[in-house]
């Protein structure tokens, strides 16, 4: 049967999946995976997830997300760290655009929520410019399971009035340039994502726009995860309950980490024990 030619002079490529022709143009999907804990997925990520034909996944989201996709879905891990990235942003746009281009269903699967420092909206902005169709399911953002896990709320009618996320790392790597003397004010509660390396410069950035060094602080590594471990210390005890952890973490700041319940008590003792040997109050 012939289909006649081509618009413009370009030729056209039939893509097939399990033998079923393809669409001609297919759509993206930017999906948050949630911290780790698959039953933190939301009922909508779900059903994205199971009606994938590619998946293109940041190395954090866990093995038990991943086999929620179809068997026959093609996995494409785009893991990014700390100075070590798979694929540079530009390629991972180019990517989702081309796949999408040719009719496949994208699911660009994000841990946590695509839009809180998950370069969510730089792939919206990529898919739009090449009119690809995208649609944006939210998830649980790291810091919510940090907070819900430890027991200690983000905001708190007698102590946090009010929570900011931030990030510890600007786009060239150093430190942020953020409002330091804002986020020393009291009864907030302040959630640094990125934060481990850099968490010396943010203690004492803080302690010098007027936070006080007792303020209480949490440190969760890993949330929602079977490997969960949190470390409850004070502002001051930042740095030195920081270089306790070796994966991907959140600092918490505010007095409403009061109420935080460690978990991992071993490792908690070190800190304390290393603390005291330094004299630095944890």
């Amino acid at each position: 049967m012939s289909h006649g030619k081509p618009k413009n002079g370009e030729s056209k490529r039939l893509v097939l999946l399990g033998g079923r022709p393809r669409r001609s143009v297919g759509a993206v999907w930017l999906v948050g995976a949630g911290p780790g804990d698959p039953e933190l997925l939301t009922i909508k990520a779900l059903k994205a997830l199971q009606a994938a034909e590619v998946v293109v996944h940041d190395g954090l989201v866990s093995d038990e997300i991943l086999a929620l996709a179809p068997s026959g879905a093609r996995l494409i891990s785009v893991a990014k760290r700390k100075s070590r990235h798979s694929y540079a942003q530009d390629e991972i746009n180019r990517m989702l655009v081309a796949f999408a281009q040719e009719g496949l269903n994208v699911v660009r699967l994000k841990g946590g929520d695509p839009f809180i420092f998950g370069r969510g909206g730089e792939e919206l902005e990529a898919c739009r410019e090449a009119g690809v169709e995208c649609h944006v399911v939210p998830g649980v953002t790291a810091a919510l399971a940090a907070s819900a896990n430890a027991g200690a709320p983000l905001t708190h009618r007698g102590s946090a009035q009010a929570v900011t996320f931030v990030t510890g790392h600007a786009a060239s790597g150093s430190e942020p340039d953020l409002d330091w003397e804002s986020l020393a004010k009291a009864n907030q509660t302040v959630v640094i994502y990125m934060g481990v390396s850099t968490a010396a410069g943010i203690s004492g950035r803080l302690i010098g726009a007027g936070r006080v060094g007792s303020t209480p602080a949490l440190i969760v590594e890993n949330a929602s995860r079977a490997d969960e471990r949190r470390i409850v210390t004070t502002l001051a005890g930042l740095p030195l309950a920081a270089a306790e952890i070796a994966g991907p973490a959140l600092l918490i700041v505010g007095e409403a980490m009061a109420l935080a319940q460690a978990g991992g008590m071993e490792i908690v003792s070190q800190v304390e024990a290393r603390g005291r040997e330094r004299g630095v109050k944890l």
